[in-house]
C-alpha cells in the first residue's frame, strides 16, 4: 500500500466516520473496505477540508543548517563549501580515507571530479558486482534532500542503486537549493516512476550485544558536501 493510498484512507475515515461517531453513530464494521463503501467513488482527498493546525513543515528557518546538523548526528561527515570548491572538497574526502579507486556514475559533472592518485572507473558499461565491491568510493549528485536525509532517484549523475550500496565510501554532492524542509516538499520534486534510495547516514546495524557495526548493508563512510548557501 502506497503512502498516497494510506493518506487517502486516513483522511476519509477521520473526516467522515470520526464526525459520525462523535454524534453517537456506530462505525461500519469489517475494516477499511467496509468503511470506504459509504464514501462516494467520485470523492477525492483534496475535496475534503484539511484538519486545523496542520504545519507545513518542521524544519524552521535554517533548513540547510538543520540538514547539516541532522546528517552529522547520523555520523555522516558534512562540510559546506562554495560551488567552486566542490572538486577540492571531494579530493579532501578521498584523501581522508585513503581511497584509490573512485567510481563515477554516468552523467556526473566532469568538472567536479578532482585530480589525484585515484583511478576513475566509469559505470558504462555497468561494472560488475565484484568490481564495485573492490572500489573504495563512489561520488554522486542527489535528486533532492530533506532536512533530515538525502534522496537519490538514480537519474543522471547519481548512478544505479548498486553504486550507493557497495563501495565503502559514498560522497554526495548536495546543492543548497535542493534541500527541502520536509518529506512532502521533496516528493513533489521527484519522479514517482523512478526507484528511490533515502540515505540518512552510514550503513549501521547492531547485534544482540547492542554494539553498533557500520558498513554491513552499505557504505561505512558517508560524506555530504553542501554546495552554496540556502
Amino acid at each position: 500500500m502506497t503512502w498516497r493510498v494510506e493518506r487517502e484512507i486516513a483522511i476519509r475515515l477521520h473526516l467522515r466516520h470520526g464526525a459520525r461517531t462523535a454524534r453517537g453513530a456506530a462505525r461500519p464494521k469489517g475494516g477499511i473496505a467496509a468503511s470506504l463503501s459509504v464514501v462516494p467513488r467520485s470523492e477525492r482527498p483534496d475535496d475534503l477540508p484539511r484538519p486545523r493546525g496542520r504545519r507545513a513543515d518542521h524544519a524552521g528557518e535554517d533548513v540547510v543548517g538543520l540538514f547539516a546538523e541532522r546528517a552529522a548526528e547520523y555520523r555522516a561527515t558534512v562540510v559546506r563549501v562554495p560551488a567552486a570548491g566542490a572538486a577540492a572538497a571531494v579530493g579532501r574526502a578521498l584523501s581522508r580515507t585513503g581511497a584509490l579507486c573512485l567510481v563515477v556514475p554516468s552523467g556526473f559533472p566532469e568538472g567536479l571530479v578532482p585530480d589525484g592518485p585515484w583511478s576513475l572507473p566509469a559505470d558504462v558499461p555497468p561494472l560488475t558486482i565484484g568490481q564495485l565491491d573492490t572500489a573504495d568510493a563512489v561520488v554522486t549528485t542527489v535528486a533532492a534532500a530533506i532536512a533530515i536525509t538525502v534522496v537519490l532517484d538514480h537519474g543522471l549523475g547519481q548512478g544505479r542503486r548498486a553504486l550507493a550500496l557497495l563501495p565503502d565510501q559514498h560522497i554526495c554532492l548536495v546543492r543548497a537549493d535542493q534541500i527541502t524542509p520536509d518529506v512532502p516538499d521533496a516528493l513533489r520534486r521527484l519522479d514517482p516512476s523512478r526507484p528511490l534510495t533515502l540515505i540518512s547516514g552510514p550503513s549501521a546495524t547492531g547485534g544482540i550485544e547492542l554494539e553498533r557495526v557500520e558498513g554491513v548493508h552499505g557504505p561505512r563512510t558517508l560524506d555530504i558536501i553542501v554546495l552554496g548557501d540556502a
